[in-house]
C-alpha cells in the first residue's frame, strides 16, 4: 500500500504532459501557425484583413493564427478565350475570337489582389474590358479586307497596346492569338464572289497568254519555213538540179514523155549501148 501511495502522485505530471502535448498538437492543426505556399503560387499576407507589403514565396512560412491570414494566388501562365464584336473602318461588323495567355507579376501579387481581386476577378474586371477596347481601336483603323490580309500587323498592335494597358495592374501578357474572324453573311458572300472572280480572271489571263505564245510560235515557224524556202530558191542552180537528178536516177530511161504530141524516147537498153571498142 505504501508503494502505491508513493507512486500515484508522480503519475499526474506525466498525464498532464501527455494531455498538454495532445492539446498543443490539436491547436497546431486547428490554428495552423504556419502556411505552405506551393510551386507556382505566391501568398498575400493580411493582418486583420489589411493587405501587408510582404509577399510569401514558395515554401513554408510561420504566421500568427487568428491575427494573420494568407491568400494564395497562382502566378503561372493562364489561358482564357474571348469573343469580341467590333467594326472595321468601312463599317463592317467583325466578330473576333482571341486566346490570351497571361500571368500575374509575382512581385505585385499583393497589390493586384488589393486593387482587383483573385484570378476570376482579374479576368472579368480588367482583362475582358481591356481586350474589347484595344480590339475595337485596332480594327477601326482598317477596312475588313485589310483585317484579313494584314492579320500579322493587327496582332502586333493588339499585343503592344494590351501589354501597355494591363502592365499598370501587375498583369503580364505573354501572347495573344487571333483565332478567327467572322463577318456578316452578306460580306462573306461578297468576299467569296470576289475571290472567285479573281481566280477566273487569272485563269482567263493565263489562257490568253498561252494562246498568244502559241500563235507567236506558229508565226515564227512559218517565217522560218518561208526563209528556208527563199534561201533554197536563191541557191538552187541548174547544175545543182542536174546533180540531184543524176543522184536520184535509177539507170532506166523513160519510154514515153507525158503530154500531147510528145515524141517517144528510144528505148535504149544497156546491151544496145556502144562499147569501148565500137568507139
Amino acid at each position: 500500500m505504501q508503494n502505491l501511495r508513493t507512486q500515484t502522485p508522480n503519475s499526474f505530471p506525466v498525464a498532464f504532459n501527455i494531455a498538454g502535448g495532445i492539446a498543443l498538437l490539436l491547436g497546431a492543426i486547428i490554428l495552423r501557425p504556419f502556411v505552405i505556399i506551393n510551386a507556382g503560387e505566391r501568398g498575400v499576407v493580411m493582418h486583420f484583413g489589411k493587405v501587408e507589403n510582404t509577399v510569401l514565396d514558395e515554401g513554408i512560412h510561420p504566421i500568427m493564427p487568428i491575427f494573420t491570414s494568407v491568400k494564395k494566388l497562382s502566378v503561372r501562365v493562364q489561358k482564357n478565350d474571348f469573343q469580341t464584336d467590333a467594326a472595321s473602318r468601312d463599317l463592317q461588323k467583325v466578330t473576333t475570337d482571341l486566346a490570351v495567355n497571361w500571368h500575374i507579376d509575382p512581385t505585385q501579387v499583393n497589390k493586384i489582389y488589393q486593387q482587383v481581386g483573385d484570378a476570376q476577378q482579374i479576368v472579368n474586371g480588367i482583362i475582358t474590358p481591356a481586350i474589347s477596347e484595344v480590339l475595337k481601336a485596332a480594327t477601326a483603323k482598317r477596312t475588313a479586307e485589310e483585317i484579313i490580309n494584314k492579320r500579322t500587323l493587327l496582332k502586333q498592335e493588339i499585343d503592344k497596346n494590351l501589354m501597355t494597358r494591363l502592365a499598370a495592374y501587375g498583369v503580364k501578357i505573354d501572347d495573344v492569338s487571333l483565332v478567327n474572324f467572322a463577318f456578316s453573311p452578306e460580306f462573306s458572300k461578297a468576299i467569296e464572289a470576289k475571290q472567285i472572280a479573281e481566280q477566273e480572271s487569272k485563269q482567263a489571263e493565263f489562257i490568253a497568254v498561252k494562246a498568244s505564245k502559241e500563235a507567236q510560235g506558229e508565226i515564227n515557224r512559218a517565217k522560218g519555213q518561208a526563209e528556208a524556202q527563199r534561201l533554197l530558191r536563191e541557191n538552187l542552180t541548174p547544175q545543182i538540179l542536174q546533180k540531184h537528178a543524176i543522184e536520184k536516177w535509177d539507170g532506166k530511161f523513160p519510154t514515153v514523155m507525158s503530154g500531147n504530141g510528145a515524141l517517144p524516147f528510144i528505148n535504149v537498153s544497156p546491151a544496145n549501148l556502144p562499147t569501148q571498142q565500137n568507139k
